[in-house]
């Protein structure tokens, strides 16, 4: 019966999401007589490992009968901390119980097999669906190099998304916003929009609606910098949570301005009439300094950002939400 356990662990992960950059959503718990003795989370991109962080938090003799619970393999090897497994075989565990396979080559399998052949014994995986949907957006990165894409868009019962003059209209009702802030924006690492939709609807790209969630990276695609500097998302307060991704050549002075406010910028070179895809995963999946990278986005807009991706088969899952009616005018 280790699926509760399992469970735990990922309750627990998600309180990592936003701080762990590119690496994996992971929590760890220590079983003793079918109960949780002690449990941990990779808190934030760069300190310990949640099986790390456990057995060295906790200071009682492990006994031979206690399993140590993870939602992902141990990993093996020494990164900006060192290998879970080592300390795993130093505090004497000797039952491990894993929900899925580490993708990364550095592990896949080889933190098993380590464990093993130290006289660990090993269960797994154990809910791996589940495991491995969490960190589907670590995975993406580690199999496509890149991260996983989620779309979301909003349209009328008669197939609009905005008025004919392309101003905004106010199709989703509370409950689906809720829903799409709760369940969309809160698990993705960060939201994307085409500059236009910033000029034509200013949103703040957070989220709201009394939730207390981590608000994405928001990510403005804006090639000739147009954004208006009077945006809410480059103004105070959400300046620091904004990156704005550029061509080469844009506006210097502006793009100093927006650098002093604590906005992002990545430089990406076009390709044709879009972003060079291969560059801009790679602006937005590489640690630097303090950006950490992320492995999922969900893109919320608008018409051409969303074709653009779907042109070049990089959506992974694709979220239409329906309105009720022919919306409300917002203008």
């Amino acid at each position: 019966m280790h699926e509760p356990f399992i469970h735990r662990c990922l309750t627990l992960a998600e309180h990592g999401r936003g701080k762990v950059g590119t690496n994996p959503l992971v929590g760890a718990v220590l079983v003793r007589d079918g109960a949780i003795i002690a449990e941990a989370f990779h808190e934030e991109f760069g300190k310990p490992h949640a099986e790390r962080a456990l057995l060295e938090d906790f200071k009682d003799v492990i006994r031979p009968s206690d399993t140590l619970v993870v939602n992902l393999e141990p990993c093996c090897h020494q990164g900006k901390t060192p290998a879970c497994t080592d300390i795993i075989r130093e505090r004497g565990v000797k039952h491990v119980v894993f929900g899925m396979v580490d993708p990364d080559l550095r592990v896949a399998g080889k933190g098993i097999a380590c464990l093993l052949k130290a006289g660990i014994r090993v269960t797994g995986p154990v809910e791996r669906a589940r495991c491995e949907w969490l960190n589907r957006g670590f995975i993406s990165l580690r199999t496509k190099g890149r991260p996983w894409v989620t779309m979301r868009s909003a349209r009328t019962k008669s197939g609009a998304i905005a008025k004919p003059d392309g101003s905004p209209l106010q199709i989703t009702s509370e409950e689906q916003n809720s829903w799409t802030h709760q369940w969309l924006r809160a698990r993705h690492d960060a939201i994307l929009v085409g500059v236009q939709t910033v000029i034509t609807d200013d949103p703040q790209l957070t989220n709201r609606f009394g939730l207390q969630l981590p608000s994405p990276l928001r990510i403005i695609l804006d090639p000739h910098l147009r954004i208006p500097l009077t945006a809410r998302v480059v103004g105070e307060p959400l300046a620091a949570g904004t990156m704005v991704v550029v061509a080469p050549g844009s506006d210097p002075a502006k793009r100093q301005e927006l650098l002093e406010r604590g906005v992002r910028i990545a430089e990406v070179p076009l390709s044709a009439v879009f972003f060079d895809l291969p560059i801009l995963w790679s602006a937005l999946t590489t640690p630097v300094r303090d950006f950490h990278g992320i492995a999922s986005v969900l893109i919320e807009g608008g018409a051409k950002t969303w074709q653009s991706f779907r042109d070049a088969g990089a959506v992974d899952e694709e979220v239409v939400l329906m309105g009720a009616g022919e919306g409300i005018s917002l203008s």
